[in-house]
């Protein structure tokens, strides 16, 4: 009986692993975290708001909502765009999801 007690706590004291194996895998873990989800947003983010703040009368754009429209007037967050003649429309400039090219209005 001895014997059975001593091979139980042998075997109970024997490291089962160190505490810095698990440091570095949770800081593996976070490295690829940031880089394949928040890095990507990130720069996604800065896209869109290079292309707001960019944003100069006359710019033909679509909203989120799919709206195509030409910039009529633009102020710190609004943009008045116009959407047919004699129709315009005061929007969010978050909304705007793109800039298109010039005389695509005219072909839609």
């Amino acid at each position: 009986m001895d014997l059975l007690i001593q091979t139980a706590y042998a075997q109970g004291a024997q490291p089962q692993g160190s505490g810095t194996s698990f440091i570095i895998m949770m800081a593996l873990m976070f490295a690829a975290f940031y880089f394949l989800l928040i890095r990507p947003q990130q720069k996604k983010q800065k896209q869109h708001q290079e292309l707001v703040s960019g944003l100069q009368v006359g710019d033909e754009i679509l909203t989120a909502g799919g709206i195509l429209g030409k910039i009529t007037g633009v102020s710190d967050h609004y943009a008045v765009i116009a959407i047919s003649d004699n129709t315009e429309i005061k929007i969010q400039k978050q909304s705007i999801s793109a800039v298109v090219p010039k005389g695509t209005i005219d072909e839609a």
